[in-house]
């Protein structure tokens, strides 16, 4: 549930976008890329979420069927457009993102009215992100949907900060915790969790997620990993050496990764090894929803990485 938009994203490598002559269309914002990610493990995906009465929206649908992505709860905002976001690639570890999401993004005009409550709370998996957090109707929406959800479920959410959509990192943090209490698992690297519990080690960061009421905290540490929790049990997976290209979907892609192993009720250590190579294959690619991997791509890698 949450952001979905166009990625148009330069063909040009290391070239500011001044320069930029030819970008490559692609399906974007974050939770699209983790349904995208997800349905091609194998998994069956839907998205909730809105797009402007525009060719980009028609777009978006037409490209979420075509990855077998659900596009049945894809409603359409009358007036707002649907986003547009550019990029510009500098690898290893620059990717300064330009969003076109004025006046409003119609994916923060997600009311409770758009929402089949009996549906979200009985679905195996459910995934929320802090972007639909940060502004209303969306708050309210995303938190409705989160308190709907058992505590029997397979509830995600990913703090996925993005401070331009943001007045203040302090009621990012505010409203990170409220969603977190309704959460099963909480995702994100160690700035974004930083806003929901502070600037922590990693293991003082995981463990204070874990205070806050969910059951597992993973921690991504870029170039150092990943960490992740749960209370008795904690396991640090290495890092993939892969020679980068654009890391801005690996994030998405080891989303998609974790909710096709933990669909699969996979122990700790195999959930995130394959989370994480899933991520490291699509930093190797150019686009993200357009470049997740397939389930062979991502235990070849595995495989190759253990030897």
């Amino acid at each position: 549930m949450g952001r979905i938009g166009v990625d148009l994203y330069p063909e040009q490598i290391g070239v500011p976008l001044p320069e930029v002559r030819t970008f490559r269309k692609m399906l974007g914002g974050s939770p699209t890329n983790v349904a995208v990610a997800a349905a091609k493990l194998g998994r069956c995906a839907g998205v909730i979420t809105k797009v402007g009465a525009d060719p980009f929206g028609e777009y978006a649908r037409q490209a979420l069927r075509e990855f077998g992505v659900d596009p049945a709860r894809v409603g359409t905002h009358p007036t707002l457009r649907t986003p547009l976001v550019f990029c510009e690639i500098f690898p290893p570890d620059n990717f300064p993102l330009l969003f076109y999401r004025e006046p409003k993004a119609p994916d923060l005009e997600l009311e409770l009215s758009d929402l089949d409550l009996g549906e979200i709370a009985a679905v195996p998996l459910f995934w929320t992100t802090g972007t639909g957090l940060s502004q209303e109707p969306s708050r309210s929406t995303t938190l409705a949907a989160l308190r709907a959800r058992p505590r029997s479920g397979v509830t995600v959410h990913d703090l996925d900060h993005r401070p331009m959509f943001w007045a203040s990192g302090e009621e990012a943090g505010r409203w990170a915790r409220e969603a977190l209490a309704s959460a099963m698992i909480a995702v994100g690297n160690l700035g974004e969790c930083a806003v929901a519990v502070g600037h922590r080690s990693p293991e003082e960061t995981a463990r204070a997620l874990l205070d806050l009421g969910v059951e597992l905290a993973v921690v991504k540490l870029g170039p150092e990993g990943v960490l992740a929790a749960r209370r008795g049990e904690s396991v640090r997976v290495r890092p993939i050496p892969v020679e980068v290209l654009n890391g801005l979907g690996a994030g998405d892609a080891f989303g998609g990764a974790l909710c096709h192993g933990l669909l699969a009720g996979w122990e700790l250590e195999r959930l995130i090894s394959f989370a994480n190579a899933a991520g490291a294959l699509v930093a190797t690619r150019l686009g993200c929803a357009d470049d997740m991997p397939m389930l062979e791509e991502v235990e070849e890698l595995l495989a190759t990485a253990r030897h």
